[in-house]
C-alpha cells in the first residue's frame, strides 16, 4: 500500500476493507459480464465513461497489496492493438468510425494529460505468451479445479500486484495462478534476456520462439512498480477451455525453465524439445481464435 501516493493510499486501504468490493473469485466474470454489456450496446461502448475503482487485494501478515483494475486504461490499449492488428474496413464492422474517433480524441488527451500509460495489469488472448512464463517457477504455481464453467473471457492475465504471498483465492474456484516476488520477477528476466539474445546456431536458432524483444518489454514493464510488490500470472478464461487433466499437467513455467537453462549450456537439442512441448500445448488453445 506505501507505493500508492495520497490521497489514493487512503482511499484503497478503506476500499481493502470494504465488504462490497469483488472477490477474486467473482472479479474475472464481473469484469466479463461489464466488458460484454458495453460491447454489445447500440452503439458499443468501447472504453467506460469513468476509470474502475475497483481492484484485487491480496493480505500477508499485517500487510496490504492492491492491484488496481484500470478498465478505462486497459480498454484505450486494447482498442489501440484492435485497430493496428486490422485493416480499417474490418475495424469499422465491429466498430463504428465516429466511435472509434471519439475513443482515439480521448485517449490522446489522457496522454497529453501526463497521467500514466503502465497499467498494472497486462491481458493477451487465447494463450499465455512465452516471455510471461520467465518471471515465475515452478513451485509458486496455485491450481484449483473448481468446475468449468462458460462466463470467462478466454484470456490470461499478467498481473503486477503489490502484494505479499499467499493463496490466490480463498474460495474454492478453477484457476491456474503463478505468484512470485518483484525482486524474483525482475532477476529471472535479466538473466533469460543475454540467454535469449545469443544463438544457438543455425540450425536451432529458429526454433526458438521466445523473442528478446518481448522479453525487454515484459522486463520495462515491471521496472515501473515497486521493488516490495508481486507479479502475478493468471490463465483467467482459459482454465475453462483446459480439461482438469491438462491443467494438472501443464508444466510451462518448468519447460520454459529447463529451455532456459539448456541454452545456456548450448544444450541446442533439450532447448528446442521443450519449446516444441510448449507449442504443441499452445497451439490448439490459440487455434480456438479463429474456429468456426
Amino acid at each position: 500500500m506505501t507505493a500508492f501516493p495520497e490521497p489514493a493510499r487512503t482511499l484503497w486501504t478503506v476500499y481493502a476493507d470494504s465488504r462490497r468490493r469483488p472477490r477474486r473469485i467473482h472479479a474475472l466474470g464481473s469484469e466479463h459480464r461489464a466488458a460484454a454489456r458495453r460491447l454489445t450496446a447500440s452503439p458499443p461502448e468501447i472504453v467506460p465513461d469513468r476509470e474502475s475503482r475497483d481492484a484485487y487485494v491480496r493480505r500477508s501478515d499485517d500487510m496490504i497489496f492492491v492491484c488496481p483494475w484500470e478498465t478505462r486504461l486497459r480498454s484505450w490499449l486494447a482498442f489501440e492493438r484492435f485497430r493496428d492488428e486490422r485493416s480499417a474496413d474490418v475495424a469499422a464492422a465491429f466498430v463504428p468510425p465516429t466511435v472509434a474517433e471519439q475513443a482515439a480524441r480521448e485517449f490522446e488527451h489522457w496522454k497529453q494529460s501526463g497521467r500514466s500509460l503502465h497499467p498494472h495489469i497486462q491481458t493477451d488472448v487465447w494463450h499465455v505468451p512465452l516471455a510471461w512464463f520467465v518471471p515465475f517457477a515452478r513451485a509458486e504455481r496455485c491450481l484449483m479445479l473448481g468446475a468449468p464453467g462458460t462466463g470467462y473471457r478466454r484470456t490470461a492475465d499478467a498481473l503486477q500486484e503489490h502484494a505479499g504471498h499467499g493463496p490466490a483465492t480463498a474460495a474454492r474456484a478453477r484457476t491456474l495462478i503463478y505468484v512470485t516476488s518483484m525482486g524474483e520477477a525482475r532477476r529471472r528476466v535479466a538473466d533469460a534476456l543475454p540467454v535469449v539474445s545469443g544463438t544457438l546456431g543455425d540450425g536451432a536458432a529458429g526454433a526458438v520462439p521466445l523473442s528478446a524483444g518481448r522479453l525487454e518489454a515484459l522486463g520495462r514493464w515491471l521496472g515501473v512498480f515497486h521493488p516490495r510488490a508481486l507479479v502475478e500470472l493468471d490463465y483467467g478464461g482459459l482454465v475453462h477451455l483446459l480439461d482438469d487433466r491438462t491443467l494438472q499437467s501443464d508444466e510451462s513455467v518448468a519447460e520454459m525453465a529447463v529451455a532456459l537453462a539448456a541454452m545456456e549450456r548450448g544444450e541446442a537439442e533439450l532447448a528446442v524439445a521443450m519449446y516444441k512441448r510448449l507449442l504443441a500445448r499452445w497451439r490448439p488453445v490459440r487455434a480456438l481464435e479463429t474456429a468456426n
